[in-house]
């Protein structure tokens, strides 16, 4: 049996502890997602949850089949970007395991392995990837030994904006569901008619920026109804995130594009991404949905990339890093 690389993801409201395999298999992880009782995530709260929980999952992982503490190669683990209390929580976890185990302890690039899990999930090789998650918004793409941010969000993740349209409409998080579900109803009932349902376009160059979205978004829902509010809000914003892809596959004459974080489990962008592909010769891709959201099992899989490499991380260089840039990462993997 092959070897196993477990991975600890803590980055925000997820707590999670996944696997994979030195042959690239990935095993599907054990989750517990903090869910706030009213507004959205505080950090120390979402923290103490992942403390609490830590132990249950623990316990989860020691009892499935396909794992034992003799295969273990390595422990990874978020050390950023991410909520500073959070990834402590997840830091101080794989340090623990680690050492308890004796093997290598490795800290990666939370945004890095939202590509890779995609990688190696979908089969695609040198992908752009549309990075949209409740925290970031970012057109990724592979330039020498650097994943390079070709464009990115000014204000506030895509996934963030969503889930505050919802709480001013006092639905529960996470709101990018709901509103999908809103959205489809609109479309169902009222036949998809677009008009008076203009919202502003926000696309700045290469960059997004969604702040302004969102405060005409609750306004034209007060005029129109949530649900034609939330098909707009999804039309246009959707429409922003796939013309800046557009561009990136234009600019890197790439021909893949990935779609990644939580954002990437919408059908309705996964549909205007297959679109905008087949218009320009390319292929959209995206791996399913467990992958797409924060999981410990795409930690797993940057971390066996990375000690594939000869890399781990030394207890006193694995600090978290809140601020991480995605092309902070040296990508040394083929």
């Amino acid at each position: 049996m092959a070897g196993i690389i477990l991975g600890v993801e803590s980055t925000a409201h997820t707590l999670s502890i996944g696997m994979v395999r030195d042959n690239g298999e990935l095993l599907p992880s054990e989750s517990s997602i903090f869910t706030p009782e009213q507004g959205g995530i505080h950090p120390r709260e979402a923290a103490d949850h992942h403390s609490l929980m830590a132990p249950e999952l623990i316990s989860r992982v020691l009892s499935r089949n396909d794992f034992s503490v003799s295969d273990i190669k390595a422990v990874s683990f978020s050390q950023g970007p991410g909520l500073g209390p959070c990834l402590r929580v997840g830091a101080s976890l794989a340090r623990t395991l680690s050492k308890s185990w004796r093997v290598p302890l490795v800290g990666v690039n939370h945004c890095v392995a939202h590509i890779e899990v995609g990688r190696n999930q979908t089969g695609c090789d040198d992908p752009v990837l549309l990075y949209a998650s409740g925290g970031n918004t970012q057109v990724i793409a592979r330039a020498g030994s650097r994943y390079r941010v070709l464009g990115e969000t000014l204000d506030i993740g895509i996934g963030n904006m969503l889930d505050k349209f919802a709480r001013s409409h006092d639905l529960p998080f996470p709101g990018g569901p709901k509103i999908e579900n809103l959205a489809s109803q609109w479309e169902t009932d009222e036949g998809g008619d677009p008009q008076n349902l203009e919202l502003p376009y926000a696309v700045h160059g290469m960059d997004l920026a969604f702040s302004g979205i969102l405060t005409a978004a609750i306004s034209l829902s007060e005029r129109e109804g949530i649900n034609a509010a939330s098909w707009s809000l999804q039309e246009h914003s959707f429409a922003s995130c796939i013309e800046v892809a557009e561009r990136a596959l234009a600019h890197t004459g790439k021909s893949e594009l990935l779609l990644g974080g939580g954002v990437a489990c919408n059908s309705r962008l996964r549909e205007m991404a297959e679109i905008m592909c087949s218009e320009r010769g390319a292929s959209a891709h995206w791996p399913d949905k467990q992958y797409c959201v924060d999981n410990g099992t795409m930690i797993a899989e940057l971390g066996r990339r990375e000690i594939e490499m000869g890399r781990e991380t030394k207890l006193e260089d694995s600090a978290i890093n809140p601020i991480l840039r995605t092309d902070s990462t040296p990508i040394t993997w083929s």
